[in-house]
């Protein structure tokens, strides 16, 4: 394969269709991870606890398909890319895959037992499983743009504390401050009474912290990498979403404040992506080492068919997901959680309700306002 020629339309598309993809998994799991990290922080009791994790009781697992969906693309479209990336960061990329996995467990276990230090452990699960995959992503992402050391069979060559570099725990910095505003901002626009005060003052503090690193880091990206004014334009976009959905929340503009986060990942994730292409994974110690989206793809054939299939499944899967974003789209709060009973305690797995469940028989009285 001619390593220098230019893309083909097909990796072109299947590039931005995987950065796409990405995106939608950051923007919306991103308050998912925020919602879990912020749990010991807003929640001042078992009511508001609840109240929290029943905001995205019916959703987090559907955001999680959206990495599913990423991971089969890149193993598909450009598989040398799958194989470099998921061999060479593999002890973050399966510290990700234990915290979801834990974070998913509790979720589903916490309500079997109306015991306070049952429900106090599985809610430290949660927060672990919510930090520990923000943190890696933000640092596995930012290891790629910088570039890892790669041999001539994209191998990659490093250990664990190449990882660990400045500019990709940077990254990991940002990503984690990104969703804890983002969360926050979250839970005031789904929640009522105190617990929504409490959230907007939060993502005003933090978000003002994150915007501090967030400069720090796009300076440093489109600076050391001498980035087009291409790339510079999605890192402006994302500056100025997270400015303005600053402002928007201090106004008490829940949804715009969300809008607006949402932007700021969504530019900061574009960024990436444009500061990559055409390289997928660039090897720091050789550039022709380096994965392009020509000699990591998969031959036009399986593009072709993957279109395809993309173009038929794609509709029905974004229907769905905001047809579940409509249905629950009231606010909830602590007088929407029903008092524990005594039978709750010694009901049986098949009885009792998860989160996602839990958020169907609790929001029947936020519902009924119409």
């Amino acid at each position: 394969m001619d390593v220098t020629a230019a893309p083909s339309t097909l990796q072109v598309v299947w590039f931005c269709l995987v950065a796409v993809l990405f995106l939608g998994y950051f923007v919306l799991e991103g308050f998912d991870f925020g919602v879990g990290m912020l749990l010991p922080v807003l929640a001042r009791d078992e009511k508001e606890r609840r109240v929290m994790i029943n905001t995205i009781g019916p959703v987090w697992d559907g955001n999680e398909v959206w990495v599913l969906v990423a991971g089969g693309a890149m193993f598909a479209a450009f598989p040398e890319w799958y194989a470099t990336l998921f061999s060479g960061f593999y002890l973050p990329l399966l510290l990700i895959l234990v915290g979801l996995i834990v974070r998913a467990v509790a979720f589903e276990y916490r309500s079997k037992r109306d015991d306070p230090l049952w429900r106090r452990r599985w809610d430290w699960c949660i927060i672990a499983g919510s930090v520990l995959p923000a943190l890696l992503w933000g640092v596995a992402f930012g290891n790629i743009v910088r570039g890892v050391p790669l041999d001539a069979d994209h191998n990659y060559t490093g250990t664990l504390l190449t990882l660990l570099n400045p500019f990709a725990l940077l990254a990991g910095l940002v990503t984690v401050g990104l969703f804890v505003t983002h969360g926050a901002v979250f839970i005031a626009l789904k929640t009522l009474g105190d617990i929504r005060g409490r959230a907007r003052s939060l993502a005003g503090r933090v978000g003002l912290v994150t915007l501090v690193l967030l400069a720090g880091l796009a300076a440093w990206h489109n600076l050391a990498f001498a980035n087009t004014a291409l790339v510079w334009a999605p890192t402006a976009v994302a500056a100025i979403g997270l400015v303005a959905g600053l402002l928007a929340n201090r106004a008490g503009r829940e949804g715009w404040a969300f809008v607006g986060s949402a932007l700021a990942i969504a530019g900061l994730v574009v960024t990436l992506f444009l500061g990559l292409f055409p390289d997928v994974m660039p090897a720091s110690n050789d550039p022709a080492h380096s994965l392009t989206v020509v000699n990591a793809s998969s031959t036009p054939t399986t593009l072709t068919i993957m279109t395809w299939a993309a173009a038929i499944a794609t509709p029905i899967v974004l229907a769905y997901q905001g047809w579940t974003y409509w249905i629950f789209r009231k606010r909830i709060g602590v007088q929407h959680m029903p008092d524990p009973t005594p039978e709750s305690a010694e009901s049986t797995p098949g009885t009792e309700h998860s989160p996602s469940t839990d958020h169907n028989a609790e929001r029947s009285p936020s519902s009924s306002r119409g």
